[in-house]
């Protein structure tokens, strides 16, 4: 049996090479485990809406791929089954955001999972919870023993 860890990395690096969206927001995945992750993104200007902070839409990006690649990281195919998200606080122009991305249950095909987003003075600016849903028996990835 494989290590849970390495698992959970090479479905990371194999999740990573498409993910446009990601990318293209310069996010980065700082962390992968079984079932939690943190990634970060710089807060760009051409993320900033009309009352110059960050689009609430935009940070909730950051913490749905997050929770995509926390519930992924077991190597089975899981998807989204709906979110919640709280907006606490604005982030602002060069905010560095870090998402944390914890399981709190992950029971048969159904899983929940909170993402924490904070900015560089460790101050919180969005709360997110996601409910997910594995595709039992199709793995993200052929991963030999």
């Amino acid at each position: 049996m494989a290590d849970p860890q390495r698992i959970a990395e090479r479905v990371r690096d194999h999740m990573w090479a498409t993910d446009r969206a990601s990318q293209g927001m310069g996010m980065e995945v700082a962390a992968i485990g079984p079932g939690s992750c943190t990634m970060t993104m710089t807060v760009r200007e051409d993320m900033l809406n009309g009352y110059g902070t960050c689009q609430g839409g935009l940070m909730t990006t950051l913490a749905d791929s997050c929770f995509a690649f926390a519930c992924n990281a077991y190597n089975e195919i899981t998807v989204a089954a709906g979110f919640d998200v709280q907006i606490v606080a604005p982030a602002r122009l060069g905010d560095e955001l870090v998402a944390t991305a914890v399981e709190i249950s992950k029971s048969g095909r159904l899983g929940v999972y909170d993402v924490d987003v904070r900015n560089q003075r460790d101050e919180r600016v969005l709360a997110f919870r996601g409910r997910s849903y594995t595709m039992k028996g199709k793995p993200v990835l052929a991963i030999e023993g």
